[in-house]
């Protein structure tokens, strides 16, 4: 049966499960929801659960949450496995992805919303990728509710934007530091700890295979711009564990 993946295509968590599926070579197809919308179809889905994305349905099973897919597709597809067969490389991969999951993706998604949706005819275009194009011109009437919704929903403010590039800042240089010292996060081969890594950096350094409209150097925000330039070494190794493993 084929496999689907409900997904926002600018969350970075989604990212982590399509990088997953590309790494195995597993058929799949992407249904793109936009947010706010997506609810009621996330919720029809996992019978009244969470309305987080991703959730991914195969052979009549419905998972939601990108750690629990991982696990779900190493378990389903044992070929080119995420996950460490061997103690304490499976320790170690797991609790980095935990851990990246808890702060990094917030703080990522925290900072640069904060920043981009002072941009509408940026941060727009992000949000409806992959959807029907009536939705950016949808989103853009209602682009005020939207952001008073996004920034509630997700606590983005000054402060929490501050906070969030803070938790950045600490966990790459760790991982910047960990890297130059040695190959992959946890083990002797790539695992879920580096894709995670990666993947939910992945919005900072905006690679090609990420399936969004990617704003013009000129357009990124002045703020993100001289953050990205201050963090351009530390993000060039984890550009380089998507180049190599993506």
């Amino acid at each position: 049966m084929a496999i689907t993946l409900y997904q926002f295509a600018i969350s970075h968590y989604c990212e982590k499960i399509r990088w997953a599926l590309d790494y195995k070579n597993l058929s799949y197809q992407t249904t793109n929801l936009l947010p706010g919308q997506h609810i009621k179809t996330v919720q029809k889905l996992t019978k009244g659960g969470g309305a987080s994305v991703p959730v991914l349905v195969h052979d009549g099973e419905v998972i939601q949450g990108s750690s629990d897919i991982l696990d779900y597709l190493d378990k389903t597809f044992a070929d080119k496995p995420l996950t460490p067969a061997d103690e304490p490389a499976r320790t170690q991969a797991l609790w980095w992805e935990q851990r990246l999951d808890d702060k990094v993706g917030p703080a990522v998604r925290c900072y640069s919303y904060h920043h981009l949706l002072q941009r509408p005819k940026i941060v727009v275009p992000l949000l409806t990728a992959g959807t029907p194009f009536y939705n950016r011109i949808l989103l853009s009437l209602a682009f005020s509710r939207v952001d008073e919704t996004m920034r509630k929903w997700m606590k983005i403010n000054k402060k929490t934007a501050e906070e969030s590039r803070t938790v950045m800042e600490s966990l790459l240089s760790e991982l910047a530091d960990i890297y130059s010292r040695q190959p992959f996060l946890a083990g002797e081969s790539f695992s879920r700890a580096d894709l995670t890594a990666a993947a939910l950096f992945a919005p900072l350094f905006q690679p090609q295979p990420y399936p969004v409209p990617w704003p013009k150097p000129s357009r990124i925000p002045e703020e993100i711009q001289t953050w990205r330039h201050q963090w351009q070494p530390q993000l060039q190794m984890l550009g380089k564990v998507y180049s190599d493993y993506r």
